[in-house]
Formats: C-alpha cells, sequence, structure tokens
C-alpha cells in the first residue's frame, strides 16, 4: 500500500469547535506573540457539535443573593461526592468571568430582566436560580457569537469536515505531536503537526439506542486518548437525561426536551395519567437527572409507560402564551414531529445524553500525556457521578479559556518535533484495511447492536449478568469487525467509513465503560445496579481510573475544600 498524505505544521492543533475548542483560541490570541492555530471540525464550522444544541443555560453566580460556595456545594452534592473538588471550585470560580467575557467580548445576549439585570432561571438540583439563557437557544447564541470572533482571526485555520483518526507521537514516543485527520470531503489523509494538542471534540455517548448527541459525536476524542495511553476516569457514569423527545424514526428523535420546562413546573405523568416523581423523591420533577432518569425508566418497565415505551412530559397547565415565549424552540421542534407542546403532553423517555467521564487532567487541563491537553466533555472530574444540567457549557467555556492561556505559556518552551512516519503509515494502513476485504456483514448491522446492548444491558439499570452480556456483546462486535468489508470506490463522504471508525471508538470506551460498571459494586449517581441498590457509605471514596497499558485502578477521592459530615449523604 503506497497511500500518501498532506502534511501541515502548526503551533496549536484544535480538535474540535464548542465552547472549549473556542473559547480555547480567544484566550491563545490574548498572548504575544499570537500562535497559527489548526482547528479541526468534524462537522460544518459554526454549525455542528454539542455546545450549539445547548438549551437550556449556563449556571453561574451573579446575584449577590447568591454564593460561589452554594453552587459548589451543588456541584459537589449532585456528583455524589465523586467530583474532583479542584476541578469543580475552578469552574465555579471562574465561570462569572467567562459569562462577562461571552458578552462584552464575543458579543453573546442573554435574557435579561426588566431591570436589565441578567435573568437566571431554575434548574434542577440547584438551590439557587442561577442558569443564564438565551431562551431555549442558548447554545445556538454562544456558538454563533463565538464563532464570528474565531472566523475572523487571521491565525487561525479552520478545516471542516475533517475527522481525527488518530493522536501521534514525536519519534521519541514520549510526546503527542499531532494528529492523522482524515478531510471527509475528498477521503484523504492529513498529518497535521503541532507544538501542543488540545481534545475538545464533545464527547457524546451515542453508543445507546436512544441518545441526545448529534451522531457526529462518537467520543472521538476519548477514545484517541485512551489509545494514545491516556489514563480514562469515572467512565461508567454515563448521564441519561430524563427527557428525550420520542419521534420514531425521526432525525431529532432523542434530542432533549430540556429541564427548564420541569424547572418552570411541568409534569411527568406515566402511561395511567398519574403523576409518579413523589414515589421517588420529594423533590420531584426538579430531582437531579440521575434520579428522574432512572424513575422513569422504573415506570416503564413496570408496565405503566405510554404505548410507544415513554412517559409523558406535561407543560399544558401553565399557559400556551408562557410556553411558546420562553420555550419557542422547543416547541417548534416539537410541531414538526406532531406535537402541540403549549397545549397537550408529549411523548419522551430517557436519553443518553453526556459522559461525566473522560480523560483525567490536571486544574490547567494537562493530561498525562505531554503535548496534550483535554477539556469540556472530554475531560473527567468536575461532574463525579452526575452533571447538574447548566454546568456542562460553563465547564467547557471555562476550561477551553484555562486550556488556552496554558497552552500559550506552554508553547514557550516547545519546540516542533516531528512525528513518526512509521506510526503515520501503520495507522492509515489499519483504516484502509476494509477496502481490501471480501463482502462480509452490514456494518449498519453491527452499529445497531452495538447500540441496542448498550441500552439494554449498561444502560440506566444494570447487573453482573447485564453487564458482562454488554462485555460478551461487546467482543463478538469487535471480532465481527475485524472482517468487514467496506464499498470500493471513491471515499469522499464514504458513510460506511465513517460509521466504520466510529464502531472503533464506541468499542474502545465501551469497554472501558461496561469493565469500570462491573468494578463499582455500589450505585451512585449516574451509575445503578439493581444487584447493588444501594450506596457503599461504609467504604472510601474512590474514582475508577484505567489507562490502555494498565488495569482499573481505584483512586481515592480527595475532600479538598469540602468535606462530608453526618447530615450528608454520600
Amino acid at each position: 500500500m503506497n497511500e500518501t498524505w498532506k502534511y501541515l505544521e502548526t503551533d496549536v492543533l484544535i480538535l474540535g469547535a464548542g465552547g472549549a475548542g473556542l473559547c480555547a483560541i480567544l484566550h491563545l490570541m490574548n498572548h504575544h506573540p499570537k500562535p497559527q492555530v489548526f482547528l479541526a471540525v468534524r462537522g460544518l464550522f459554526g454549525k455542528s457539535g454539542c455546545t450549539r444544541m445547548v438549551q437550556g443555560g449556563y449556571n453561574v453566580v451573579l446575584d449577590k443573593s447568591d454564593s460561589l460556595e452554594a453552587h459548589f456545594h451543588d456541584t459537589i452534592k449532585g456528583g455524589q461526592w465523586l467530583n474532583d473538588q479542584e476541578l469543580a471550585w475552578k469552574m465555579v470560580k471562574e465561570a462569572p468571568g467567562r459569562i462577562l467575557e461571552l458578552e462584552n467580548r464575543a458579543g453573546c445576549f442573554f435574557d435579561r430582566n426588566p431591570d436589565g439585570t441578567v435573568n437566571q432561571k431554575p434548574f434542577a438540583g440547584q438551590s439557587f436560580d442561577r442558569t443564564v439563557h438565551k431562551g431555549d437557544l442558548t447554545g445556538i447564541e454562544i456558538i454563533n457569537r463565538l464563532s464570528e470572533q474565531v472566523a475572523a482571526m487571521e491565525n487561525v485555520t479552520i478545516g471542516e469536515e475533517m475527522r481525527a483518526a488518530d493522536l501521534l507521537f514525536d519519534r521519541s514516543g514520549q510526546k503527542v505531536t499531532g494528529a492523522l485527520l482524515i478531510d471527509l470531503r475528498c477521503g484523504e489523509f492529513i498529518v497535521v503537526q503541532a507544538r501542543a494538542v488540545l481534545l475538545a471534540t464533545g464527547g457524546g455517548p451515542t453508543m445507546y439506542k436512544i441518545t441526545a448527541p448529534c451522531q457526529d459525536k462518537t467520543c472521538d476524542g476519548i477514545a484517541m486518548g485512551f489509545r494514545a495511553g491516556a489514563t480514562l476516569m469515572d467512565m461508567e457514569m454515563v448521564q441519561f437525561h430524563p427527557t428525550g423527545l420520542l419521534a420514531g424514526n425521526s432525525m431529532i428523535s432523542g434530542t432533549v426536551l430540556e429541564e427548564g420546562l420541569r424547572g418552570a413546573g411541568a409534569y411527568l405523568i406515566n402511561g395511567k395519567g398519574e403523576r409518579y416523581m413523589h414515589r421517588y423523591d420529594p423533590r420531584e420533577e426538579r430531582a437531579t437527572r440521575d434520579v428522574v432518569s432512572r424513575s422513569s425508566f422504573m415506570e416503564i418497565m413496570a408496565g405503566r409507560g405510554t404505548p410507544e415505551g415513554g412517559i409523558y412530559l406535561d407543560a399544558s397547565h401553565l399557559g400556551a402564551e408562557f410556553v411558546m415565549k420562553n420555550f419557542r424552540g422547543m416547541s417548534l421542534r416539537c410541531k414538526d414531529v406532531g406535537y402541540d407542546l403549549p397545549n397537550a403532553p408529549v411523548i419522551v423517555s430517557p436519553t443518553a445524553h453526556f459522559i461525566m467521564g473522560g480523560l483525567r487532567i490536571e486544574p490547567d487541563c494537562r493530561t498525562d500525556l505531554e503535548g496534550l491537553f483535554a477539556a469540556g466533555e472530554d475531560a473527567a472530574g468536575v461532574h463525579g457521578a452526575n452533571r447538574l444540567g447548566g454546568n456542562g457549557v460553563a465547564e467547557s467555556t471555562v476550561f477551553g479559556g484555562i486550556a488556552g492561556d496554558v497552552i500559550a505559556d506552554y508553547l514557550a518552551g516547545q519546540h516542533s518535533k516531528p512525528v513518526q512516519e512509521s506510526q503515520i503509515r501503520k495507522m492509515i494502513e489499519s483504516i484502509l484495511e476494509p477496502f481490501e476485504r471480501k463482502p462480509s456483514v452490514s456494518i449498519y448491522s453491527l452499529r445497531d447492536r452495538c447500540k441496542q446492548s448498550m441500552w439494554e444491558n449498561a444502560g440506566l439499570v444494570r447487573n453482573e449478568d447485564s453487564l458482562q452480556k454488554a462485555a460478551d456483546d461487546m467482543n463478538e462486535i469487535r471480532e465481527q469487525l475485524s472482517t468487514i468489508s467496506l464499498t470500493q470506490g471513491g471515499r469522499a463522504f464514504h458513510l460506511e467509513w465513517m460509521e466504520y471508525l466510529s464502531i472503533l471508538n464506541y468499542l474502545d470506551v465501551c469497554d472501558v465503560i461496561i469493565r469500570s460498571a462491573q468494578t463499582r459494586k455500589e450505585s451512585r449517581g449516574s451509575h445503578f445496579r439493581s444487584d447493588f441498590p444501594d450506596k457503599e457509605n461504609n467504604q472510601p471514596l474512590y474514582n475508577i481510573c484505567c489507562s490502555m497499558n494498565q488495569k482499573l485502578q481505584l483512586s481515592p477521592v480527595l475532600m479538598t475544600r469540602m468535606k462530608t459530615d453526618a447530615s450528608e449523604s454520600v
């Protein structure tokens, strides 16, 4: 095989153009001399990714009656005390400055109160109404304004529809010094050599049957980091949002109807017409996402769901005018698939939404691999066992900015180091191998089997038998994938090829999710085991860590800023 590639050299390679990646660029450009940045976007710049899909808002302390300590406590309590407290505190402390930066520098305009102050709405799991928003289209506002800023920067090269396949090392094998990309528009390979690499691809647990993120989010950053040798943490913690729209085969089925609806007073109703959350938690519909999702799942499994296999979200009693004014985006999306959110119940289901786990990082976004940084959903630690709604976009923009500042300082002592040509050739040979095989099973059947098994066996409710079934299924899928054949012809926008690469990433990430879930023999946050339904309150708290070359390890949770007392449930 004599495949060639295009070669580019830059100072910083950023993979992902959501809140983390774009804020990193804004902060990189605060430094002199301004570095050269190559921004690789798997989709279209400003029109794709997870941050753009954010509806609800941005948690931040602005009101004098609120406090950083209260936001921090809510975050730690919501995360069931597994959070890295230094990371969580960094997010809480930096968020007020970052929201002002988004308004004053990027040009975001968030909803206001009649007196001109920023409006903050209630979200689940919070002791104070601190969620800043732009109606129910907050992510679009943030991404539109950040994209405008970045697009005008001369030092930034934007590579649209470029998929990162794997990370590259220098000739010593000790430093990450770039990545191998695929230009989806022509199917050609691009090697980008850089002095620093930031993973900001947005995670995305789309390896489940019902899922909220866009389908170009396939845990690329987490999988690439893992294969390169970075340590992953908290991978058993996968968040399922309680209210994913059930809309048959529509592309928007599974997308989130955000909890601002429940914060405003919308009800969850089972197939018998009963409100049920009071049976599971005194906070009812405003309980945290893990509790509400699991409660809804239990109702469905007990035969009290709708004929479609979901439950009802009912906001009609709030008044059609109120719902349409405050949740216009969701109302129009529901209308597109035949629902009338302002006036009638909508069928929803728990939907895979967010991975709390990811690469283990320091508070300055460094990973344990030299030259590699991570921010946003690619990184673990901020959210612990469960993420509060509104903390996701706060995390991505805060740590994206931190990464930009830290990388700028890091570059001062770094010279460009050539990538290994032998590593590149080996990667390309492996990536193209399926084109040389004889026809076999459908790549789409393997994808669907992976999603179904993870949903049934390693999803909202798990146990030893189901997790072993998931592990066996993943092993069989991996074996079949090794014999898969891809359609010959041009490689431009080759959907089968992209599915093949996505499933490879799924399998690496699913393996760590399953093994971590098998190791945690308790129920905590988003991780619920029917064979161990209680918390291990008599045991020290721990995070589960895993790297490619090591077995799973238990790392003690450090209570650096807040310790539990008798009144706290850990």
